[in-house]
């Protein structure tokens, strides 16, 4: 590759690079700035209604009429918590948890199906937990009264009674609870989960009194605490929701801080918060009109999260008559085929969105299907992985060849573009129109090997991300000491691999960059011999940024997961074999060790003048 080529490739890399921090920098957060603005404004259109999303008090609790005042109680653990007030039990196949009889909300569950280590004996997880906990988590529904109303509603101190046989709540058996404000009218839920992790939460009320009753249905999540979040730009965490025309709408747990309230009013969808693996959201049915909110506050020094909405529709109850209403929640893992069944089944607006798939989700979903497809085939992700990396190297070496190619032709005609640049160096123009005839003559088009990788780049992005936030790869073995290929390699060279019994990562400032495992240095390494292939280019600069890229590289993926670092290494090891072919096919000499000695042989300084 000579120099001219090598500096286009360069000068579109760096382009592209612009492009993304002015998107990323300058762009998007004006972008953001203005989406603020018209929030703002739909904000106050909303408060000028008379109806309003529940707030959240110190509890948790709705800010609906009568809210109970006083501290809420503080628990030391989880057990404690649960064991303070009774329950209704959740057995499911893929759920443990229970039903809280105050306030009838959902606020133990844990995944039965996933463990917190990759240790088969450590403890499952616990996706929600009961208010009084730091990092309690919970979904809750009510009912909110028409401004001016003074109807006594349940709140979340009220206490439910269980009504009929059913003691636990099964996928074939749903329990239901029973509230009587004394007033006339009896409230009943009834909840009613799935074989995975959708409930159904059915909302009755019987009205035995002499008037009419209109009642707006709510729901929301509340999170207690600061989740620890990865903060990678691939995937987000936090608030999240598809609300009709806002379309997709996500918020970081930082940026909620900043922003205190973000109302989305007469919309239609749903929302919740996100986690990597999991996820809690509430759903009204489907074309339901929506007053929707993500919100922030502080209760005892502790930050509380709440995604909730209310209906802009009442439900009427009429003397003497008994009206139900039925809403839903997922609670549970981000399972791809299972998120997927409840968008087609009932109807939820691009529920798939609950999985962050990124910028080119049109090329990531087809990917994860294909990364799972084989994973069923092979038995091992890790294996999956590589066997998707072939494919999309063999579906991609067309256009790869047609780049080499190119990178070839330029090479064998090298001699005569010096000879030109040597004979027409004090005329730039000149020189540029002989390059022209050059290239017409041996019908080379210089910038024909840019393109075929600019292509590429989109589709193994991709690669990266669904392998990235795949739920199958957390906690999946590889081979060797590789035992979670979400985690990063557990070996670092700078302990000597366990010889040395000293943990470098927890020095300041320097730390998050002394851990380095075995697969990172190979990923380096890897990435180091595929940039030999090529001559070192002439430019001291540019040899300085190619001679230094594997380095910065391999200390950035050195808290990687695994699993991507294998990928990187894998692909890079793919990239040395095709070029190489290429190359070779195209009767192009590959001088690697002629390449290698020269890129660290150091050139002598130049000779100083001598004194006359």
């Amino acid at each position: 590759m000579n120099s001219d080529n090598r500096n286009v490739i360069l000068a579109v890399v760096l382009s592209m690079i612009v492009l993304f921090g002015w998107q990323f920098f300058i762009a998007g957060p004006q972008l953001e700035q203005a989406q603020r603005q018209a929030e703002i404004a739909a904000q106050q259109q909303a408060e000028s209604e008379q109806l309003a999303v529940p707030a959240t008090n110190a509890d948790g609790s709705a800010a609906a009429p009568a809210a109970t005042s006083g501290a809420p109680q503080v628990f030391a653990d989880r057990d404690t918590a649960i064991a303070a007030t009774d329950r209704v039990a959740i057995s499911t196949a893929d759920l443990e948890g229970s039903i809280n009889l105050t306030g009838a909300r959902i606020d133990d569950l844990e995944l039965k199906q996933y463990r917190e280590t990759v240790d088969p004996d450590s403890p499952i997880i616990a996706l929600l937990k009961p208010a009084g906990l730091p990092d309690a988590y919970f979904v809750e529904q009510g009912w909110a009264a028409a401004a001016g109303s003074n109807v006594a509603l349940p709140t979340s101190q009220s206490v439910w009674t269980l009504e009929g046989e059913n003691a636990t709540l099964t996928a074939d058996t749903p329990v239901t609870l029973r509230f009587d404000n004394g007033e006339g009218l009896v409230f009943h839920r009834t909840f009613a989960v799935d074989d995975f992790y959708l409930f159904t939460v059915t909302q009755t009320v019987e009205n035995t009194g002499a008037g009419d009753v209109a009642l707006f249905p709510y729901s929301r999540v509340i999170r207690h605490g600061n989740p620890q979040v990865q903060n990678f730009f691939i995937q987000h965490e936090g608030p999240i929701g598809v609300l009709g025309s806002n379309n997709y709408v996500a918020r970081k747990y930082g940026d909620l801080q900043n922003e205190r309230q973000v109302d989305f009013s007469s919309t239609t969808g749903w929302l919740g918060i996100a986690d990597k693996y999991w996820a809690t959201a509430v759903l009204p049915k489907p074309e339901t009109a929506i007053n929707a909110r993500f919100a922030f506050s502080q209760s005892g020094g502790t930050n509380v999260y709440q995604t909730n909405y209310v209906e802009t529709q009442p439900v009427m109850v009429p003397a003497g008559a008994t009206v139900s209403h039925e809403a839903y929640i997922f609670a549970g893992a981000k399972e791809d085929r299972v998120i997927a069944s409840y968008q087609e089944g009932y109807g939820f607006d691009r529920l798939e969105l609950l999985i962050d798939w990124g910028w080119f989700h049109f090329l990531t979903k087809p990917m994860h299907w294909l990364l799972v497809t084989l994973y069923g085939i092979l038995g091992n992700f890790g294996l999956a992985v590589l066997a998707v990396t072939v494919i999309v190297k063999a579906i991609f070496f067309p256009l790869a060849n047609r780049s080499y190619a190119s990178m070839a032709a330029m090479r064998r005609v090298q001699p005569e573009m010096k000879a030109i640049q040597e004979r027409l160096k004090d005329d730039r123009a000149a020189q540029q129109q002989a390059m022209m005839e050059l290239y017409k003559k041996e019908k080379i088009n210089p910038l024909s090997g840019c393109w075929p990788i600019l292509i590429q780049i989109p589709v193994f992005f991709a690669l990266y991300t669904v392998i990235f936030i795949s739920l199958e790869m957390r906690h999946a073995p590889f081979f060797g000491w590789i035992q979670d290929l979400a985690a990063p390699d557990p070996t670092n060279i700078f302990t000597l691999f366990g010889l040395i019994p000293w943990n470098p990562t927890a020095l300041p400032i320097l730390g998050s960059f002394l851990h380095l495992g075995i697969w990172p240095v190979i990923m380096g390494i890897s990435m180091w011999v595929q940039m030999r292939l090529n001559p070192p280019p002439p430019d001291p600069t540019q040899a300085m940024i190619f001679n230094w890229m594997p380095v910065i590289f391999t200390f950035m993926l050195g808290t990687f997961p695994a699993g991507l670092v294998i990928y990187w290494a894998w692909n890079n090891t793919l990239s040395i074999a095709q070029q190489w072919f290429i190359m070779k096919r195209h009767g192009v000499e590959v001088n690697l060790f002629g390449n290698i000695v020269d890129s660290i042989r150091r050139k002598p300084k130049p000779a100083e003048p001598t004194k006359s």
